[in-house]
């Protein structure tokens, strides 16, 4: 059997170690890069010490990036070392514009870039369950879709650049007001005197229940917001994105507006590093 060629992964936090590791169960070798020492020290696969060594070491690299300045800085850095032809993967939320600077500048170079962001948190990627949203070239989607069928549990080709995040965008905003959603009906059946765990366990089987619930409504019910399986911070961030990009289009978010201030309150009030369902907890403190 041919030697697989390794995957490259820039970017290991939460996302990117929990891919690499379904990645790496599969038989392939894994070369990894982050900024950050400590996640290189606790890095599964073959660490490297630059984004240039993972883009001169790999055929496909994955990018897991916090930021649009982390995206354009590795953008460059893999323009200038990988090969022609090479694929690579963002999978972050950023803004649209930003991923399209990106992509134009690594096609300027023959490596095709695509935007493909996936649904889900921390826990999904764990245990593999990711929906990935898959957009840009095809030829390179179908040559990367084997990887993204070891990280998820379902992979969907959404056609032209950019549709991944398009699709990511509707996907987070759903998550960004359910999950206060979710808090406000905690909140409520405590204030009835009801057993949250009861509410819990109760809605979760009726129709008022969303994946939200179901995912962060046992935090809320046990005041228990770590380890996050992702950041309220990040969720803040992420709806920020959206609310930019909806008001560019000239369409309405209401519900995504009335959210937002109430996640800045819980960043500003020092719950920004637990889990979103820690808006639980702001909700109970302000009663």
């Amino acid at each position: 059997m041919a030697e697989r060629a390794p995957v490259g992964i820039i970017g290991l936090g939460v996302m990117g170690s929990a891919m690499s590791h379904h990645i790496i169960a599969a038989g392939h070798e894994v070369v990894g890069f982050d900024i950050d020492p400590g996640r290189r020290s606790e890095f599964a696969g073959s660490v490297v010490q630059s984004v240039a060594d993972v883009a001169r070491q790999t055929p496909i690299a994955l990018f897991s990036l916090p930021s649009s300045e982390a995206l354009a800085q590795v953008a460059a850095e893999f323009a200038d070392s990988a090969s022609p032809g090479t694929a690579a993967v963002e999978m972050g939320t950023l803004p649209l514009a930003d991923k399209e600077t990106a992509h134009a500048l690594l096609a300027s170079k023959d490596i095709d870039l695509l935007d493909a962001p996936v649904s889900g948190t921390g826990l999904q990627a764990a245990d593999a369950t990711l929906v990935v949203y898959s957009s840009g070239d095809e030829a390179a989607h179908q040559r990367v879709a084997p990887i993204f069928d070891l990280i998820g549990k379902q992979t969907f080709y959404l056609g032209a650049f950019g549709n991944g995040s398009r699709i990511k965008f509707v996907a987070n905003l759903l998550v960004a007001v359910h999950t206060l959603a979710a808090a406000e009906a905690h909140q409520l059946g405590s204030a009835c005197g009801l057993d949250p765990e009861l509410v819990q366990e109760v809605i979760a089987a009726g129709v008022g229940s969303s994946a939200m619930f179901e995912i962060r409504g046992p935090m809320m019910a046990a005041d228990t917001y770590e380890p996050p399986s992702a950041r309220l911070a990040i969720i803040l961030k992420d709806a920020g994105i959206i609310a930019d990009h909806a008001r560019d289009l000239d369409t309405p978010t209401p519900l995504l507006d009335a959210a937002l201030p109430l996640y800045q309150i819980a960043v500003d009030a020092g719950l920004g590093d637990l889990d979103a369902a820690a808006l639980r907890r702001l909700l109970a403190e302000t009663e």
